[in-house]
């Protein structure tokens, strides 16, 4: 069963370079299709190095007046970009729906925490202060923030639009241009910041987006030595591959790469709020998010009672189309991926007891629809206990006391996301400290306060972005040193007894 079709859809995606709608520099498209059917609606403009080139050239033009303005001034034009944001909000919920398999309701969501990244961010550099330092009456230091330049930005599949303004607000924000490159699999939300920016009265050329594949548009992005700074979201591999690419220019790099998270529920806690938490912490968003608790590890005490009602739940979770408000897990973004998925699949029921799920759904003959899918007594050297899947996929382990919860979770390449559930907070603070994460829930699901870091250990990234410190990666700090009174410094050379 397909989505309905939105209104308004494009039958072209073109690159926009220089504050001008343009096709790649040697004609190419690639087919785009919605993932409810794998029925192509639209070309995009494949970009390649000629295009990037294009791009980058615009963005320096731009970034002398850019970067020149006060942060007063910059922060009015992203108050005006998120107003823009909020008023085509539906149908960017509708875009976003249609061509990710996002559902309707959750894409809604995702416009919301668009507009307010921008308004954040506006905030953010208004209110940042600069550091001063005073070494007596001898010689005083102070610290200036410079934009870095022209920032490359690479963008994933998953909620494509929050992402993009999650890494286009804080560059803007410091005062950089910069170059977008957003996921060939779901370009289409990102053809509306042209009209969102133009409307806001952003001047050309501050932003620049080239769509195309990422071996071809990303990587002349990435290797392009006018780009001093790459932020990646996406997967470990190609997150490897941007930082070993990085290194001949040195660029500032900033990895948010993959996730296997825990999500740690004892005895004592509050089953309901675990269960609740559980469920939508790995169903949402398809199961195609990075802070996914993909991993579930109980106490033996009610490690059969919460797998029983965790399968239960997985069975009545609504699948249908995105376009449904009661749709909660819609269509898997692509074939390709919704292949490595039920490959995942095959490969668990090898490996351990399926409990739900596992199977396409009988009213869904067509499109990239699975059952969301629990997987019991899973052992930690199973892939699907290992590897990241990526979609609506969740493996259940057991655990005899704190050590071993603590074992299991640290189990894997991945340090993202971790979630505990304890009605000790001693223990939930223990717990905490112990687990190789960049980030903990304690009794919460995944709720984020944009002014934390956000960011991974081990193979889920390098860096940090969130608040101060994405404006600490978008800016060079200088320190200049002012003498205040008389300088007394050796006298080499002057002359003398050797």
């Amino acid at each position: 069963m397909p989505s309905t079709r939105p209104a308004g859809l494009p039958g072209t995606i073109r690159h926009w370079i220089g504050g001008e709608a343009t096709d790649s520099a040697d004609g190419r498209t690639f087919d785009v299709s919605d993932p409810a059917s794998n029925t192509v609606y639209a070309q995009a403009a494949a970009g390649s190095r000629p295009d990037v080139d294009r791009a980058v050239a615009a963005a320096r033009a731009a970034f002398p007046a850019w970067s020149r303005l006060s942060n007063r001034a910059r922060a009015t034009t992203l108050h005006r970009i998120a107003d823009e944001v909020e008023a085509c909000h539906e149908q960017l919920a509708q875009f976003e729906s249609y061509d990710s398999g996002l559902p309707i309701t959750q894409a809604r969501g995702q416009a919301r925490r668009a507009a307010e990244n921008f308004r954040y961010f506006a905030d953010v550099i208004v209110a940042l202060g600069e550091e001063a330092f005073r070494q007596g009456e001898e010689q005083f230091s102070y610290v200036v923030r410079a934009p870095v330049g022209v920032a490359g930005l690479i963008t994933p599949w998953n909620t494509p639009f929050m992402l993009e303004s999650w890494k286009l607000a804080p560059a803007l924000a410091a005062g950089c241009t910069l170059v977008l490159k957003p996921a060939e699999w779901t370009p289409l939300s990102a053809g509306l910041w042209p009209r969102i920016l133009t409307d806001a009265g952003l001047p050309a050329g501050v932003v620049n987006i080239v769509h195309g594949i990422g071996e071809e548009a990303g990587q002349a992005l990435v290797d392009h030595p006018d780009v001093p700074l790459i932020s990646f979201t996406g997967s470990t591999e190609t997150g490897r591959h941007i930082v070993r690419s990085s290194a001949q220019h040195l660029k500032s790099t900033s990895m948010e790469l993959g996730g296997k998270s825990p999500a740690i529920v004892f005895a004592d806690a509050d089953l309901e709020a675990a269960l609740d938490s559980v469920v939508f912490g790995v169903f949402s968003l398809n199961g195609e998010r990075c802070t996914a608790g993909s991993r579930v590890l109980v106490e033996w005490p009610v490690y059969e009672e919460f797998t029983r009602r965790l399968a239960e739940r997985a069975e009545r979770v609504r699948v249908g189309p995105p376009s449904d408000p009661a749709t909660e897990v819609g269509a898997l973004v692509h074939p390709e991926h919704y292949t490595r998925v039920l490959h995942y699949v095959e490969t668990g029921e090898k490996e351990a007891r399926l409990a739900a799920g596992g199977r396409r759904p009988d009213h869904l003959p067509e499109g990239n629809y699975l059952q969301p899918t629990v997987f019991a007594g899973v052992s930690r050297d199973a892939r699907i206990f290992q590897e990241e899947i990526f979609g609506p996929v969740v493996a259940v382990a057991p655990f005899d006391d704190e050590a071993e919860a603590v074992a299991l979770a640290n189990a894997t390449q991945y340090g993202l996301a971790a979630y505990i559930w304890t009605s000790d907070l001693k223990r939930g603070h223990r717990i905490a400290h112990a687990v190789e994460s960049g980030m903990v829930w304690i009794n919460s699901h995944n709720v984020r306060d944009l002014r934390t870091p956000f960011g991974g250990v081990k193979s889920s990234g390098l860096g940090r972005e969130g608040g101060a410190h994405s404006i600490d990666f978008y800016t060079e700090s200088k320190i200049v040193h002012v003498a205040l009174g008389e300088v007394h410094t050796p006298r080499f050379g002057a002359g003398g007894a050797a």
